[in-house]
């Protein structure tokens, strides 16, 4: 099967322009302007921002205040970036971040401090079924013990919390069951396990590549993008548990196209280039079973106990995610690749907590590199009429629409002729992308899927 026919068409994204894309919706801003040109005498106002550039100050204040700093986050309605700062005896850190633009507010506990908080928690609270993550909102660690954390377990749990100080930490109880968001059986892609693409990049040695989450690499090193079908790629390095959720998978035949960008459907979202995370950040999340959803950044540098290990690093959402959905793209609106879906508990009917691999760890781990300029992005198996797809088993009907090698499989990605069809059942036919990649990278179900795209000029939002 040959993967060079996917298009590299940038479908543009209108400001403000609404479709339909099932019970995930976006709507743009109507302008990408980062400052609202407010006057000299302004100056020392916040400034208005996009996400994407609030994250940029956040990571620049973070080295200028250095101690002082506590952490920070974007205000969506009011579109600012909060800084927490320490102010201690110098209230020069405080002029310091408002010259910058940000709007500061005086905290109790600075970054280091609260690192140092997850510290504690990992060598006295590493518990099976247990997280924790920086809040820069609340100033305080997230805790969050899933359904398993009962008797001694969250007696623990508790007990560690209360020596933190409730000025420091909070704890809740989760009614689901942390895992690592992979299926197994019914459409295999390596070991028995179905994922999702993330986002296509261009490798070290400047081969065509992509990324998903480590663990979905644990079942086999080939990939095949149909159920049983031939090996496309083969993983290169892969990390899990640890630090990180994460691996870099090498497309087997080195003329692969792999364009920059993520399909939502119809929709073609190009992806420009990596970012970091902001806490109160609008993210998307598309994935080979539930196809486009969205959500906020609730914290940073999270750390999940999963059953089968430790994982650190990571980002916390409320974006909902299911099985199969692991490996695939957490990206904006604007363009920017945020993160890699790993696990966490729930699923799209009654929410829960999400946990994703930033994509800027894993590009720098792994050697590779992401944007307009390569082989990068999350549309990898997009075809030329670039549509949808799971595969056979994830429910795809006779009319499903995605021709022979159609690369929004529910795995893998990367084919010729993706496109969903009008009646597919929740993705593309029998050629439709691997089982496990595909729809991080070209997702979306048919029309009458309810992932259907009517129109191709926006995206909308659904908070």
């Amino acid at each position: 099967m040959s993967h060079k026919r996917i298009p590299k068409r940038k479908a543009a994204i209108a400001a403000g322009s609404v479709v339909a894309l099932g019970a995930a919706a976006i709507l743009l801003p109507n302008a990408n302007a980062s400052q609202d040109g407010s006057s000299d005498d302004a100056a020392a106002a916040p400034k208005t921002l996009k996400a994407g550039d609030a994250s940029d100050l956040a990571s620049q204040l973070s080295g200028l205040l250095g101690k002082a700093f506590g952490g920070s986050y974007y205000d969506a309605d009011s579109r600012q970036l909060v800084v927490n700062v320490v102010p201690g005896d110098d209230n020069n850190v405080i002029v310091q971040a408002k010259a910058a633009g940000a709007k500061v507010r005086e905290v109790e506990n600075s970054w280091s401090e609260l690192q140092d908080g997850a510290s504690t928690l990992k060598s006295e609270a590493t518990i099976a079924g247990t997280s924790w993550s920086i809040d820069p909102r609340t100033n305080k660690l997230l805790v969050t013990a899933d359904s398993t954390v009962t008797g001694a377990k969250w007696d623990r749990l508790e007990s560690t919390v209360k020596e933190l100080g409730s000025d420091m930490a909070t704890i809740k109880k989760s009614s689901g069951t942390f895992k690592p968001f992979v299926s197994g059986g019914d459409a295999i892609f390596a070991g028995g396990s179905r994922c999702s693409l993330g986002f296509n990049v261009t490798a070290g040695d400047g081969s065509p590549a992509f990324l998903t989450a480590g663990h979905c690499t644990l079942g086999g090193n080939e990939w095949s993008d149909t159920q049983g079908g031939q090996p496309i790629a083969t993983v290169d390095q892969s990390t899990f548990p640890g630090n990180g959720d994460f691996a870099l998978v090498k497309y087997d035949d080195p003329a692969t196209a792999a364009p920059s960008e993520v399909n939502t459907g119809n929709q073609t979202v190009p992806i420009t280039e990596a970012a970091e995370a902001t806490v109160g950040q609008q993210v998307f999340r598309m994935g080979s079973t539930t196809g486009l959803n969205d959500g906020q950044v609730l914290g940073l540098d999270a750390t999940v106990n999963y059953p089968e290990g430790t994982v650190t690093g990571l980002i916390q959402t409320d974006v909902c995610a299911e099985p199969g959905d692991s490996g695939g793209s957490l990206f904006t609106q604007d363009g920017l690749a945020i993160g890699l879906t790993s696990g966490g508990s729930g699923d799209c009917t009654a929410g829960g907590e999400t946990f994703f691999q930033p994509v800027t760890t894993a590009l720098e781990a792994v050697g590779a590199t992401l944007g307009a300029g390569g082989a990068a992005g999350g549309g990898a198996g997009a075809g030329d009429d670039a549509g949808a797809g799971a595969g056979d088993d994830a429910g795809a009907g006779d009319d499903a629409g995605a021709g022979a090698g159609a690369g929004a499989g529910e795995e893998a990605g990367a084919g010729q002729e993706a496109g969903a069809g009008e009646e597919a059942g929740a993705g593309a036919g029998e050629q439709a992308g691997g089982d496990e990649a595909g729809a991080g990278a070209g997702a979306g179900a048919g029309q009458d899927a309810g992932q259907g795209v009517e129109d191709n000029s926006g995206l909308t939002e659904s908070r």
